[in-house]
């Protein structure tokens, strides 16, 4: 293998991957070329918006390519001319042809937000999130045709704080996944890693998630909702109906006490939150977004509009036919 400094291709689009992309650039290895998600309209002005991996790599100089198709002999011979010895894949968005799997010499490596198998998938962060995982982590691996099925190069975990959201736990791994990328490279180059089969009867998967994913359904206890909207935070965020009026919730806090209430039931309206009734215990929101309006405290949100008691905010069973 060699030990000179490699020539690298990266494929990535959003934050998480251009904080891995700024620590390759730092890295004795070069990057040649930086592939990644076209330019998406955005705002209400519906304006072009760059992926912030293209930000990063027109900073450093690299050329950017931005495919609308990949499985091409055209795109194949473009990644070609540049010489790669490895490439290296992070939250790019799409699946890789087995042309470009077999394009470098060293092959395709990928850094992935989950320990595997587990988590297998578009949004692995955010379900580990959802599901109260105690312990997350990442996993590079040698990339094959399958859905994050590759053999493991490295992994790294961590423990997620108690208000950890996706947001916030897409920044700690990021720079987990940056070091321990790092570390597989030079591994690799020195002959030091043996990659290891994923144990597939362990494999779960972790699906692209829509907004509709978002619903409250507050007959579930309050821990399942207090992790749900921390898992949805900022995208797409959990919410619920306050008449019809859609209302996103951020910053929960459960409330071991069961109110006695159904499920939905508005406890208590001040400026500490909102304390809302569960089908087990109870959950107060500290952080809400109304309906056209930008994110804000309860207590701000209170000035302006007053909530009694007794009131009932929206559940999954009474707007599935929103």
């Amino acid at each position: 293998m060699p030990t000179q400094p490699l020539r690298v291709i990266f494929m990535g689009t959003p934050d998480f991957a251009a904080a891995i992309l700024k620590a390759l650039i730092d890295s004795p290895d070069e990057v040649v070329a930086v592939v990644t998600q076209p330019d998406k309209a955005k705002g209400r002005g519906k304006n072009l918006s760059p992926p912030p991996v293209k930000e990063v790599a027109l900073e450093a100089d690299i050329p950017v390519l931005q495919p609308a198709k990949i499985k091409t002999e055209e795109f194949r011979n473009g990644l070609q001319s540049y010489q790669p010895d490895i490439i290296v894949v992070a939250a790019y968005g799409r699946i890789l042809p087995k042309s470009l799997l077999e394009l470098a010499p060293m092959g395709c490596i990928n850094v992935h937000g989950s320990l595997l198998p587990k988590y297998r998938g578009a949004a692995p962060i955010q379900w580990s999130v959802i599901n109260g995982e105690q312990e997350v982590g990442v996993t590079i691996i040698q990339m094959n045709e399958g859905m994050d099925t590759g053999d493991m190069l490295l992994t790294a975990k961590l423990t997620p704080d108690s208000e950890e959201t996706a947001g916030s736990l897409f920044g700690k791994l990021s720079e987990l996944g940056s070091k321990v990328l790092l570390k597989s490279i030079r591994g690799l180059k020195e002959g030091a890693i043996t990659p290891t089969p994923q144990d597939d009867t362990c494999a779960t998967l972790a699906p692209m998630l829509k907004k509709s994913d978002g619903l409250i359904d507050w007959t579930k206890d309050a821990k399942t909702v207090e992790c749900l909207i921390r898992g949805l935070d900022p995208w797409p965020s959990a919410f619920c109906f306050l008449n019809t009026k859609r209302l996103r919730l951020f910053r929960p806090e459960v409330i071991h006490k069961d109110s006695g209430s159904e499920p939905g039931t508005l406890l208590q309206a001040d400026k500490s939150g909102l304390v809302i009734a569960c089908g087990s215990n109870s959950l107060r929101i500290r952080e809400i977004q109304p309906e056209g309006k930008k994110r804000m405290s309860v207590e701000a949100f209170l000035c302006g509009c007053s909530l009694t008691p007794g009131m009932t905010l929206g559940s999954a069973a009474e707007e599935t036919g929103r």
